[in-house]
């Protein structure tokens, strides 16, 4: 699993972070090819408790503007719900990343 923004942070920090308001989240986009539409996730990101998380989601967000809405008809539907999700922030995943840490530790 790939999560972008915990570089040099140890566990501790991590959960500091979380009990500041730091959370995981997850953006998705979509583009079309003809009639076929392609929905997708990013990579998890980390957000630290003094960040905002619409900025980090801003390329998933500008590539489903200029991709998504070609296949009919889930383009623009699955752009609709990617803009929905990035402008709220991305889909907050934290408890399931904490979960799996906690899965590979007990291992």
């Amino acid at each position: 699993m790939i999560i972008k923004g915990i570089e040099n942070m140890d566990g501790g920090n991590i959960m500091s972070q979380i009990q500041q308001g730091g959370k995981f989240v997850v953006y998705t986009y979509c583009f079309s090819i003809i009639l076929v539409t392609f929905r997708r996730s990013s990579n998890i990101y980390f957000i630290r408790a003094d960040e905002g998380s619409v900025k980090k989601g801003l390329k998933y967000t500008l590539f489903t503007l200029l991709l998504g809405w070609w296949g009919i008809p889930w383009g623009p539907i699955y752009s609709i719900g990617a803009l929905i999700t990035n402008f709220r922030g991305g889909k907050d995943i934290t408890n399931e990343v904490l979960a799996s840490l906690a899965g590979q530790q007990a291992q």
